[in-house]
């Protein structure tokens, strides 16, 4: 019998080298697991001994199979796509994933929060609107049901927080961006919807004051979820006034990027590093559609694949145990440099 005492699901699923969703399945029904990977888990519940908590799933079967998935707007390919990852692993673990969009709106968010409650959800996994959200409603829901908060971070809210390493990933490209040409500006709302675009606008001034390089902050008007129009628009009112403080400019995110690379072609300017080239561009999230810009977009990504699994494990995790965690949890996961022809 191995000498290590398994306390949890979570610690099974790391000794077993099977993934806590398949674990989690096997408990549900054994026979929905296929059968090569049913013996790997009976083999290791002998070799650790270990027995799951009878009375706290037990309760777990009391609650429906639904996983709710909230994001902020569905119509962005990046939210498509992680709440695509998200789906999968929610069904993966034997349960249905539940999809609302928010749409921008903070009344959709709160009904959406509404909706989930009438179905009795098991849990539910949560990209907040950020500065449009009613905190209070958001924290009522929370106490009510198991909730894993990701992307956008608004401190202390939920069972735990998952998302990607916005100081970090901001600091990378600005560093790369000062190597391999001249420092850039940094193209953002004046007043984002995200306060991820806060930590990235912050640590830009940071790191170019660190680099011994001055901030030059780019701010154009718009204030709903249309940033590529909003930064061909701001894009070219800025080109227009002759009022670039720098030919490389960092956008704080991809969708405002593909924007000032569609003004950038409206007055003539060629985007990409080297000779006849009159600006690079870079963006931030690697956004599913930035390969695909012309000219294709350099960025720094999010781990989507990370983000989604380790959501949804923690909230397994939660509802399997049948108690709610006494501190809330937050886990960052680093980005990583696209070095495109934009930039």
């Amino acid at each position: 019998m191995a000498s290590r005492k398994i306390r949890n699901m979570e610690e099974f699923a790391e000794v077993s080298g099977i993934s806590r969703p398949t674990v989690s399945k096997y408990f549900n029904d054994p026979e929905s697991v296929r059968k090569s990977t049913r013996a790997r888990i009976e083999e290791a519940l002998e070799t650790y001994d270990y027995r799951p908590n009878i009375y706290a799933m037990n309760q777990n079967r009391r609650l429906t199979k639904n996983i709710g998935i909230v994001v902020p707007y569905l119509a962005d390919p990046f939210f498509a796509e992680i709440a695509r990852v998200i789906e999968n692993h929610v069904i993966e673990a034997g349960y249905r994933p539940i999809l609302l969009s928010s749409h921008g709106d903070t009344t959709q968010e709160i009904e959406n929060l509404d909706s989930l409650r009438t179905i009795r959800p098991a849990g539910v996994l949560m990209a907040p609107l950020g500065r449009a959200s009613d905190r209070t409603a958001l924290e009522d829901f929370c106490k009510s049901v198991p909730t894993i908060m990701f992307d956008s971070y608004i401190s202390g809210l939920g069972d735990a927080f998952v998302g990607h390493d916005n100081e970090l990933s901001t600091e990378l490209i600005c560093d790369y961006l000062c190597r391999s040409g001249e420092p850039p500006a940094f193209f953002e709302m004046r007043t984002p919807t995200n306060p991820n675009a806060y930590r990235r606008r912050n640590t830009y001034v940071s790191t170019m004051e660190k680099l011994g390089h001055d901030p030059h902050l780019i701010q154009v008007e718009g204030d709903d979820w249309e940033f590529e129009r909003i930064g061909m628009e701001g894009g070219m009112k800025v080109i227009s006034e002759h009022n670039l403080p720098s030919n490389t400019i960092l956008c704080s995110n991809d969708r405002l990027a593909i924007g000032l690379l569609a003004a950038a072609y409206q007055k003539g300017l060629r985007v990409g590093h080297g000779a006849g080239c009159a600006l690079r561009i870079a963006g931030h999230d690697n956004h599913p559609w930035s390969q695909f810009a012309c000219p294709p977009l350099t960025t720094v990504s999010q781990d989507y694949s990370a983000i989604a699994a380790r959501s949804v494990e923690l909230l397994m995790g939660v509802i399997e145990s049948g108690e709610r965690p006494e501190s809330h949890e937050e886990i960052f996961f680093e980005g990583k440099l696209f070095m495109r022809e934009s930039a």
